[in-house]
């Protein structure tokens, strides 16, 4: 896709003065991550998951205790238990380990959903964002400068402050 992006604005520079005679080459980027963490929306999204990780970790953390508990337990009591009965605390240390395990597991993809459906809906509207800028301001491309995939451009080419400037006020007419 990355590639796809470049070539495009390879070609659009090597014929750019045919194919947009009339026009100037205007482009823009935009920090997606940038303006996804600093947008109030954002923010709002990351507190709620902070909140969320907070919770499970508590969770996850009382049955570490517990098997932790349980493994003193049988270490202390080994030499006075029968075999039976040290195959009980075995087996049940070993539910416990299960349990914490799916409980982790569980709490991983409970959080990685959540962070999806916070961080999808502002993505999405963001982009919303970004095209109705490339519209309104005449932009011939708008890319996305992930992980410094830009090496070099004008501070005028960054859209990202306008765009989270303009998703705030969004939200903020919507809250009205």
């Amino acid at each position: 896709m990355r590639k796809v992006a470049w070539l495009v604005v390879v070609i659009l520079l090597l014929t750019g003065t045919s194919v947009f005679a009339a026009d100037t080459l205007k482009i823009g980027f935009v920090d997606l991550v940038k303006a996804l963490n600093e947008s109030e929306a954002g923010k709002k999204a990351k507190a709620d998951l902070e909140l969320l990780i907070k919770s499970k970790q508590g969770t996850i953390d009382e049955k570490g205790k517990a098997i932790e508990k349980g493994k003193n337990d049988l270490e202390k009591q080994a030499s006075v238990l029968s075999g039976d009965a040290r195959k009980s605390k075995e087996e049940e240390l070993e539910r416990l380990i299960r349990e914490y395990q799916r409980l982790v597991s569980d709490s991983q993809s409970e959080v990685k959903k959540k962070e999806s459906e916070l961080t999808g809906e502002i993505l999405k509207e963001i982009r919303t964002i970004v095209q109705k800028i490339g519209q309104d301001e005449a932009y011939t491309l708008i890319l996305e400068n992930a992980e410094g995939q830009i090496l070099y451009s004008l501070k005028e080419s960054d859209l990202t402050d306008s765009v989270i400037k303009k998703h705030n006020e969004s939200k903020a007419k919507s809250k009205k």
